[in-house]
């Protein structure tokens, strides 16, 4: 799931940024890093669930997508409050790191180069996380949408329960 790989680098890239560039006995540091780890956790959470209830993975999806938007804000309010850049989403910065959610097999080594200051590391994650917040979406829209056309574990269950007594009774009248 792409999804999950993405947040997987969020979730690395964001432990070592806060281990670099923010103190270690700011709440922010904990808060950040909980938000990326909450993120990916609760895509991975949802998959799992999918199996019993698509209730419940919509809802970890929205969980992972809401950690996400917060971290997201973190990272937009370190570059403001640090006086520092925050790249247009059209410029040839973000546009670079947004193509590489093309290469196969990405990985933290994938972003290497925009880490070299705290700048363009929170830029990077910036743009990695919109584009996570983006799968996101479009899973959550495919999760509601075969809820309502397909309707949920537990709703299954009673449509065959139902017509296993519908089944039994049009038995045992003949």
């Amino acid at each position: 799931m792409v999804s999950y790989q993405t947040t997987t680098i969020i979730y690395d890239l964001t432990v070592e940024f806060v281990e670099k560039y923010v103190s270690k006995f700011s709440r922010t540091t904990d808060q950040m890093t909980q938000a990326a780890r909450s993120g990916r956790q609760n895509i991975a959470e949802g998959s799992q669930a999918s199996g019993t209830s698509k209730k419940t993975e919509i809802k970890l999806v929205g969980v992972a997508r809401a950690s996400l938007e917060e971290l997201l804000a973190d990272f937009e309010d370190y570059l403001r409050q640090n006086r520092l850049k925050i790249w247009p989403k059209d410029s040839h910065l973000a546009q670079a790191v947004r193509a590489l959610a093309y290469k196969s097999n990405r990985s933290y080594s994938t972003y290497a180069s925009y880490l070299r200051s705290p700048e363009s590391f929170a830029n990077c994650l910036i743009c990695l996380i919109h584009q996570a917040n983006y799968l996101l979406d479009k899973q959550l829209a495919s999760l509601q949408e075969s809820f309502i056309e397909q309707g949920g574990f537990t709703e299954n269950l009673f449509k065959k329960r139902l017509q296993r007594l519908s089944e039994n009774k049009s038995y045992k009248s003949n």
